[in-house]
């Protein structure tokens, strides 16, 4: 039976770089950076938000040995066009995060609007994945 959600995979064109994004703009913490020289040096990188460590989000580039070259190009575009997956968060003033991050330089796509059931926000990372800031209302 299932208990409960842990992890969420994000492909990334650059582990560093969202690295950078995730811990530095968006304040996640990390949770795992391990290499593994027996898989090519692979890198199990992974972080999560401030007092939930059973979350964590896998940033991992689409390369071997995970797949093959041409799949990992294809894998690269489609997150490019944010039509890979994403995030969503949830805060108590979307408004007031929303300055917060694009002061340091999250760059939104969708300014906080109401909606049916809260005050919502779309940004990206640097690779193009989609990620919505919500505050519920009702």
């Amino acid at each position: 039976m299932l208990r409960h959600f842990n992890h969420a995979h994000l492909w990334v064109h650059d582990q560093d770089e969202a690295l950078a994004f995730y811990t530095q703009k968006l304040g996640l913490e990390v949770r795992d950076d391990v290499t593994v020289p027996e898989m090519g040096n692979f890198r199990w990188l992974s972080v999560g938000p401030p007092g939930q460590p059973e979350v964590a989000f896998i940033l991992a580039e689409p390369a071997p040995p995970v797949m093959d070259a041409h799949v990992a190009e294809q894998l690269k575009a489609l997150v490019a066009k944010g039509a890979v997956g994403g995030l969503h968060f949830s805060t108590d003033d979307c408004q007031a995060t929303y300055e917060e991050l694009k002061s340091r330089g999250v760059e939104f796509q969708m300014e906080p609007t109401q909606t049916l059931d809260g005050i919502d926000a779309e940004f990206r990372d640097p690779s193009g994945n989609r990620s919505r800031l919500t505050q519920r209302t009702s």
